[in-house]
This record gives C-alpha cells, sequence and structure tokens, in this order.
C-alpha cells in the first residue's frame, strides 16, 4: 500500500528555457531570466537545468550561493574549470560533485569539434564550511544494477556533511522498487532521464520532475524498457 505524501509535479514541458544560438538550458525552478512563481526551490535544491551545449563552445557561470554543484552529462562529455583551479572532463556514465562559494565562477566547455553534448547541472545550497571544497568524480555503470537504484554521491566526510544523497537507476518495464528515507525531516526529487515511470501513484515521462515529503517510503514502477531516474534526498527541516 502506497503510504501518503506530499507531492508536486514539474512537468518537462513546462519548463523556463534560456537559450542562445549555440547554447540551450531548459529549467526545472526559477533560473536567468526564467521566473515563475509556481517553481519556486525544493529545500536545499534550487536549481534542476537540462543543458545542451554546441560544438567548441563554452558558458561561464556567476555561482549565486554557497553551493555544491552537480554536473551529469547525459550525451557526450563536458570538460569545466572553476575559480579554484579544479578542471577535469566528464562523460556520460560519471557525475562531478564541486563545492564553491558564492561569487565564484563555473565555466562548461563542449571539448569535441562537432556534435551536441547534453548535461544536467543540479545545484544544492552548501552550509559554509571554512576550508572544505568538494571534488569528487563518480564513475558508475547503470547497466550493473539493473532494477535498482543505487547511491552514485559521495559519503559524509569528517569535515562536512553533505545536505543531500544522490541515487540512479536504469530499469527494465515493469521493473520496480522502494526508495526509502534515512532522515524524517528530508524530502526527495524525482527527476526522469529517459522513458517513463509511476512514482509514487503520478506519471513521469522523460525529464519530468517530482518533489516529495512527508513520507518514509517512496515506490516507483518502470513504464518502459530503459528507463533511467535520479533520486536526490535533501534536507527540508531543521532536525
Amino acid at each position: 500500500m502506497i503510504q501518503q505524501a506530499k507531492a508536486k509535479i514539474f512537468l518537462a514541458d513546462e519548463r523556463g528555457l534560456n537559450e542562445t544560438a549555440w547554447f540551450s538550458s531548459q529549467n526545472t525552478f526559477n533560473f536567468g531570466k526564467y521566473f515563475n512563481e509556481h517553481k519556486y526551490p525544493f529545500g536545499n535544491i534550487y536549481v534542476v537545468n537540462d543543458d545542451t551545449l554546441d560544438a567548441g563552445c563554452s558558458l561561464k557561470m556567476l555561482i549565486e550561493e554557497d553551493s555544491h554543484i552537480i554536473l551529469l552529462p547525459v550525451m557526450g562529455a563536458i570538460a569545466f574549470q572553476d575559480s579554484y583551479g579544479n578542471k577535469n572532463t566528464v562523460a556520460a556514465g560519471q557525475m562531478q560533485l564541486l563545492t564553491l562559494d558564492q561569487r565564484e565562477t563555473l565555466e562548461i566547455r563542449n571539448p569535441f569539434s562537432n556534435g551536441l553534448v547534453n548535461f544536467l547541472q543540479i545545484w544544492i545550497r552548501a552550509e559554509k564550511v571554512k576550508g572544505v571544497k568538494d571534488n569528487h568524480l563518480c564513475t558508475y555503470d547503470v547497466n550493473e544494477h539493473i532494477d535498482n537504484l543505487f547511491k552514485i554521491s559521495p559519503d559524509a566526510s569528517e569535515d562536512a556533511a553533505l545536505p543531500f544523497s544522490i541515487s540512479i537507476g536504469k530499469f527494465n518495464g515493469r521493473g520496480e522498487t522502494a526508495y526509502h528515507l534515512t532522515n524524517k525531516n528530508s524530502g526527495v526529487f524525482v527527476f526522469v532521464i529517459e522513458g517513463a515511470f509511476e512514482v509514487h501513484g503520478r506519471l513521469l515521462h522523460a525529464r519530468d520532475g517530482l518533489a516529495l515529503w512527508e513520507t518514509s517510503e517512496i515506490e516507483m514502477e518502470a513504464l518502459s524498457n530503459d528507463a533511467i531516474i535520479l533520486v536526490i534526498q535533501t534536507q527540508l527541516y531543521s532536525s
């Protein structure tokens, strides 16, 4: 039996759009020139952008708040460099986590001479912890964990506790699982990368998002083959 939960859906075709001739950013929450009174952040998660960048092009961003930045390529690879000198190339099947202070910059580039790249940017508010800057690259293979969610965010270090946990999973049609929240003060933001799912009684298609809170368990079932889903647990209330 599905537990009752409060929920808010964010449909892919109702997202905001910031674009140029060489860059497109579809925004689940308010971002840049896009504003909608119904698209405020969910807990500490305040940016979920679905970005496409043309060959050889780059974009440079100013970080609005002290933030954990998650870069998750979906198609191709991206190169990044931040104000602290961290730089790397991140490909599909990898997730890059950075911690940047307010007013620091992040530059992202398509390293290929032809072809588009598509990637997710997720920004999560960070507690200001002097001297602690996460720079973590996770490599994963969704095909090794079919019909299961598995964690790709790092465990909290002794120096700082991350205010979130990220899991991903690839499912066959009718594959199902239950996600258990580890903290009663947390909520979950679900984002469908590919395919279709029923999540806690709500139908979601590719690039739809769903926020859920005041529940301890979330049930999900894939409605198509090779469906991929991202799950972010974040703290909503003080302990």
